[in-house]
């Protein structure tokens, strides 16, 4: 190959890396709302070093982990209640997990101003988020308890979805630095108690699971979440293999309590599909 080779090769690439970044990050920015993507900053809440800026900014394993964490967070009542009675996501579940998404981008990459921010705004909207369950029980988006839940179950499965589909090899070293930076965010939102290795998570997951159940709402809202509309065959296919590589990385006590099936058969599939999609990305954004 001449000189210029490579150089040719990435000329007649860039088309396609366009087209492909363009699209997710369309997804992940409400343009509408002047939304520009999250620029990584030295000086916010971690910095560079952080196992979360190597963990959180994996488009495939962070999409595949959020779907996985909103399928447990939604087995808890009071949780699955405060988003039946003051959330849009019947008709914006979309908008739902990009606001999710963005969140993790700001309290990650953002610079220390902008992840204040953005996590007081989140601590106001929890003040207003007040209800009763169908059986009487009350409950607030801001009960130290359920922030615990909410972020247990994403953490854990943002971090098994990297550990799965970008780094298998990863330390538990690293995995408990990782639960531990998030911890930082966990706090400042009011999580109490706030899980700081991998062990104290497994624990904390271990002791919630009496209190969790799965009934009409649950599975109405997990068919909206897995029947999504979408604008074309590619978009409807990728929707798919995430669902399904997201119903793959829940623990086998989460899937029986929703019901769901997932044959072993299919499993090699959906986790090989899964992982040429995360290496198409990543190839996109480099």
């Amino acid at each position: 190959m001449s000189a210029r080779g490579p150089a040719a090769v990435e000329a007649l690439a860039r088309p396609l890396k366009q087209a492909i970044t363009g699209k997710v990050v369309a997804v992940f920015n409400d343009r509408a709302r002047g939304e520009a993507p999250v620029v990584r900053r030295a000086d916010g809440l971690f910095g560079p070093r952080a196992v979360a800026w190597r963990v959180n900014g994996d488009v495939t394993s962070m999409m595949v982990g959020g779907v996985a964490g909103l399928m447990m967070q939604m087995l808890h009542p009071a949780v699955l209640g405060g988003v039946w009675d003051h959330s849009k996501f019947r008709t914006d579940m979309a908008g739902r997990l990009r606001r999710t998404a963005r969140f993790i981008a700001l309290t990650t990459y953002g610079d220390r101003g902008e992840a204040e921010a953005v996590i007081a705004r989140v601590r106001r909207i929890h003040g207003q988020v007040r209800g009763v369950l169908p059986d009487g029980t009350s409950y607030a988006a801001d009960d130290p308890a359920l922030l615990a839940w909410v972020h247990v179950t994403e953490t854990m499965c943002f971090l098994d979805a990297w550990v799965r589909y970008a780094e298998p090899g990863m330390s538990g070293v690293d995995q408990d630095r990782y639960f531990a930076e998030m911890a930082v965010v966990a706090s400042a939102l009011g999580a109490d108690p706030v899980p700081r290795t991998r062990g104290e998570a497994r624990d904390l997951v271990r002791a919630m699971r009496p209190g969790l159940r799965h009934d009409e709402r649950t599975r109405a809202v997990m068919g909206i979440l897995r029947n999504q509309p979408t604008t074309s065959f590619i978009s409807g296919s990728f929707q798919a293999l995430t669902m399904q590589a997201a119903v793959d990385l829940l623990p086998g006590w989460a899937r029986r309590l929703h019901g769901l099936d997932h044959p072993v058969i299919a499993r090699p599939l959906v986790r090989a599909g899964t992982f040429g999609v995360a290496q198409t990305l990543r190839w996109a954004f480099r």
